[in-house]
């Protein structure tokens, strides 16, 4: 099997995000940060899968210089390379710039069978980026996988779908997203971290180095924006004690109730 590029995504913890009303975008600047959770899965679906069938796993992100620190997590879990797509124009994109950047960057690699993202990421909670990378290198695609198999060529998947699961046999190379939890990812491997953070040294490729201009990345190249930013609080529950005989009980019941059915 040839390589197997896997898309890593990290996020911030949805508590710590605010909206920035001038630009319109999450700003997520002052929010504690980690690998996306599906994102983990696919990064232990590739290495399982390498330990199988042989080839190498490349994690690919895109964001700022500090995203190095979390591809050195993957790196230490198993992987054997990886990418940081990071330049200012980068910034503020939508799911169509950021899958076209980061199909420009698989495309660069080149020399893969499979690319794996996770399902969607908990930011943003779209999953629209495992399609349009399919759709801009016009590969074949499933979603929602959890399983695989790889057999002379061919990747044969098992994907949720609604009401159960079908199997979808595609020819490599291909694009696939991976269900959250179909796997238990593996803990970085202390001596493996150790080697990542002194001596591995990342890729870093801005948008001159995928020969990209600047109106096609980043916010310039993106289609939807956040009008409003809405902070729901949960309604706080009430309690109340009904007392008196079974029967008085019951009306009161039946009273409590018809009056919230009504409201």
């Amino acid at each position: 099997m040839r390589n197997i590029i896997v898309c890593v995504k990290v996020v911030p913890k949805t508590e710590d995000v605010t909206f920035d009303p001038v630009t319109k975008t999450l700003d997520r600047s002052k929010a504690e940060n980690q690998i996306n959770e599906a994102d983990k899965n696919a990064i232990e679906a590739a290495i399982v899968l390498k330990e199988k069938y042989g080839g190498k796993v490349i994690l690919l992100s895109m964001g700022p210089m500090f995203f190095e620190q979390f591809l050195k997590i993957g790196i230490a879990m198993g992987a054997d390379d990886a990418i940081l797509l990071s330049d200012r124009a980068f910034a503020g994109a939508d799911s169509y710039p950021t899958a076209l950047t980061l199909a420009t960057a698989i495309k660069k690699i080149g020399d893969y069978d499979l690319i794996i993202c996770g399902e969607e990421s908990s930011d943003a909670g779209l999953g629209q980026v495992p399609s349009q990378i399919a759709e801009f290198l016009d590969l074949p695609q499933a979603l929602f996988v959890s399983s695989i198999e790889v057999n002379d060529g061919l990747i044969k998947v098992k994907r949720s779908i609604r009401g159960g699961h079908e199997i979808v046999e595609m020819p490599m190379p291909a694009v696939i997203s991976v269900e959250l939890g179909m796997n238990q990812p593996r803990f970085p491997d202390f001596k493996r971290k150790r080697w990542a953070d002194r001596e591995f040294k990342l890729k870093i490729w801005n948008m001159k180095d995928l020969n990209l201009e600047e109106g096609m990345v980043g916010l310039k190249g993106s289609y939807t924006f956040v009008n409003r930013f809405i902070e729901t609080i949960p309604p706080q529950r009430k309690r109340e004690f009904v007392e008196g005989s079974p029967e008085e009980q019951a009306n009161k019941l039946y009273e409590i109730i018809m009056k919230i059915l009504s409201s």
